[in-house]
């Protein structure tokens, strides 16, 4: 195994006529820098500091909690308040639907009702115009 601290070393071999063979070694990169390190450090420290300012604004009261709790029950209330009201248009409607239909079997019922009696009306009023006609030509003569 190597040592982390050693420098990358990179090897390039160059083949060329067989006479001729060269081997170039280079290391790349020097002794080793610690800037990475120290940039890793602050971004560290400057986490860590985010995070304390974030965590340590949240002054969340007791009564911001029961504020939202209010706003929680009212607009439960309201949506079942809204519910309830559906729910009683609803029930107009069928009843005025029922309603209606019961006030037109009703007035079909009065009206065949008022074309009976018309009939009896006028099958009576014809029976008395006949029994009329039958006493006028039975009138006793007169007396002199």
């Amino acid at each position: 195994m190597t040592n982390p601290n050693d420098p990358y070393v990179e090897k390039t071999v160059i083949e060329q006529p067989a006479v001729i063979r060269r081997e170039e070694v280079r290391t790349v990169g020097g002794g080793g820098s610690n800037a990475g390190w120290w940039i890793a450090a602050l971004v560290a420290v400057v986490a860590i500091v985010g995070l304390f300012f974030v965590f340590n604004s949240s002054s969340t009261t007791e009564t911001d909690l029961q504020a939202a709790r209010e706003s929680g029950r009212s607009e439960a209330t309201l949506d079942n308040a809204a519910a309830q009201a559906q729910a009683a248009a609803a029930d107009a409607t069928e009843a005025s639907r029922g309603a209606a239909a019961s006030m037109a079997d009703a007035t079909r019922s009065a009206a065949d009702s008022a074309s009976a009696a018309a009939a009896r009306t006028a099958e009576a009023t014809q029976d008395a115009a006949a029994d009329a006609g039958e006493a006028v030509t039975e009138t006793p003569p007169l007396r002199e």
